[in-house]
């Protein structure tokens, strides 16, 4: 599902109402969901991101699809720019100089592989969003990060390591599951 130019315009507002209601209150925006288009109520999964100067500042986001668009939104935007650790809270005087981004992800669909040339393989740099699941590790990156990272190997390898696990770890019960993203902001 596209969203309208008008529904992403609606959702970059929200992120940051709720980035400076954070900063007022300590808390994310409440909304009420009656106010918005019913594409704006379905259940989706969201990322925002932040940044400031061309620099990240902020990404927080959602890998399953458990709330409103809307809300889920509201809720990222207030996550990445006060509970991201890697980054201090961000400070009122920021607020007009941050860029938001958000990602609505698609439904995270299971790539099947038997060794890791087969899984660099099927790879689309540039297009897919890549989670890779070993046990109770889990970590992802946005096809945002192909922009930094457009050979697939090392794609592979820098995700490898965001998930906690060294850069050539490799193992049969390794878990990979392809995503896309509708970006905006």
């Amino acid at each position: 599902m596209s969203l309208t130019e008008t529904q992403q315009n609606q959702l970059l507002t929200l992120a940051r109402q709720s980035i400076a209601h954070g900063l007022q209150t300590g808390r994310s925006l409440a909304i009420n969901l009656d106010e918005y288009p019913a594409e704006l109520n379905e259940s989706r999964a969201t990322f925002v991101t932040l940044e400031r100067g061309g620099q990240l500042r902020g990404c927080i986001g959602m890998l399953e699809a458990v709330r409103p668009l809307a809300e889920d939104v509201t809720q990222n935007a207030f996550a990445a720019a006060f509970r991201d650790r890697r980054f201090p809270p961000v400070a009122a005087d920021e607020l007009t100089e941050l860029d938001l981004h958000v990602s609505v992800l698609s439904t995270a669909a299971a790539l099947k592989f038997g060794s890791e040339a087969d899984l660099i393989a099927q790879l689309r740099p540039g297009i897919d969003g890549i989670i890779l699941q070993e046990g109770g590790r889990r970590g992802t990156f946005l096809p945002s990060v192909w922009d930094d990272l457009p050979n697939p190997k090392q794609f592979l390898q820098q995700l490898k390591l965001k998930t906690g696990l060294p850069a050539l770890y490799w193992s049969n019960t390794l878990q990979a599951f392809r995503y896309t993203c509708e970006i905006f902001g």
